[in-house]
């Protein structure tokens, strides 16, 4: 089995981050996309603004409708910093039959050299780039150059997508404005926040 890991806050998830998933899944043919929410992402010390049990709900009712979409809670229950090189180690014990591909925005692939263990990362998982359209070209080099040193016989692969000018931050601003957030986020999504009353607090 194919399987795309999609790492990240999804503080709250929104519509970018379903269309990049579905992009994924279609151009690199994946059979199922995991969506795994950080306990505590590396470069984001400040932490998500809404607790876990709530981003894994808003995510549990994002996906619905998707058949070949999870949610894995493999990071919220493991606790403490995130880094994306433990996840995959810990998936590839448990699915040792499975390819392994990680998800990122080309956002994501200009820091990428600066995450934890980058070249284990490529040797456990096979990256994948999404393109927005209106975006600068992804760097592609940058993987390459980490795929070569280490080892890797596997490229990175490149899928474009449309552009999507949605941001978590955007919407908790807006909720936090009293702004309609409809055509941002799935209206599941949208009922449990309303639901729930989060980001109802100052945010960033």
């Amino acid at each position: 089995m194919n399987l795309g890991i999609f790492g990240g806050s999804f503080d709250p998830i929104h519509n970018g981050h379903l269309r990049l998933a579905e992009c994924c899944l279609q151009q690199a043919k994946l059979d199922e996309i995991w969506f795994t929410p950080a306990a505590q992402q590396p470069h984001k010390p400040a932490g998500p603004k809404a607790e876990e049990t709530h981003r894994c709900g808003m995510i549990q009712q994002a996906i619905l409708n998707h058949s070949a979409f999870r949610l894995s809670r493999l990071e919220v229950a493991r606790g403490g910093v995130s880094f994306t090189v433990d996840t995959l180690r810990a998936i590839q014990a448990d699915h040792p039959h499975d390819q392994l591909h990680f998800l990122m925005g080309a956002d994501a692939l200009r820091d990428f050299p600066n995450w934890h263990k980058p070249g284990e990362i490529c040797q456990l998982a096979r990256p994948i780039v999404a393109h927005r359209a209106g975006e600068s070209a992804s760097n592609l080099r940058l993987l390459k150059e980490l795929l070569d040193q280490a080892g890797c016989v596997t490229e990175a692969t490149q899928i474009d997508m449309p552009e999507v000018a949605i941001s978590s931050s955007l919407i908790r601003n807006r909720i936090r404005a009293g702004d309609s957030i409809e055509g941002l986020a799935p209206e599941p999504v949208i009922a449990y926040i309303e639901r729930h009353q989060l980001y109802r607090r100052p945010c960033s």
